[in-house]
């Protein structure tokens, strides 16, 4: 299994659109994908739709790793997330990310909390816009 990082999955799945989006996500999420976002659970087929919109959204995306840990299936994290969106606005987002992995590396599940550092109020829930 190799050592998987949000850092480059954000940055394959916000900043390099050129890549096609299903190829990406087969390449990271398992195809039995969950995610938990601020207490709202998404299966594999929402988050995808989650994804599609954020890339008409987003124009950048630069992510911070700030705690990063790897322990067997388990992955966890606490990165920013600094977004400029397509009209010019920004938003910063800190998010706690607690993650397990599928035999492939693949994120299987991902529980995660977000926090808006900066943005305006209509942005708050870009982590689970679709």
């Amino acid at each position: 299994m190799s050592a998987v990082s949000i850092h480059t999955v954000l940055d394959q799945l916000l900043n390099q659109q050129h890549l096609p989006l299903e190829d990406v996500i087969n390449r990271h999420f398992s195809p039995h994908y969950r995610q938990r976002t601020n207490g709202v659970w998404d299966d594999h087929a929402a988050f995808s739709q989650h994804i599609r919109k954020l890339r008409e959204v987003v124009e950048s995306a630069r992510i911070e790793v700030l705690d990063e840990l790897h322990d067997g299936n388990r992955y966890a994290d606490r990165h920013c997330v600094y977004v400029t969106k397509r009209d010019g606005s920004t938003v910063v987002q800190e998010v706690y990310l607690f993650g397990e992995l599928d035999s492939d590396g693949r994120f299987l599940r991902i529980e995660e909390t977000t926090l808006m550092l900066e943005g305006a109020e209509a942005d708050r829930n870009i982590g689970s816009v679709k």
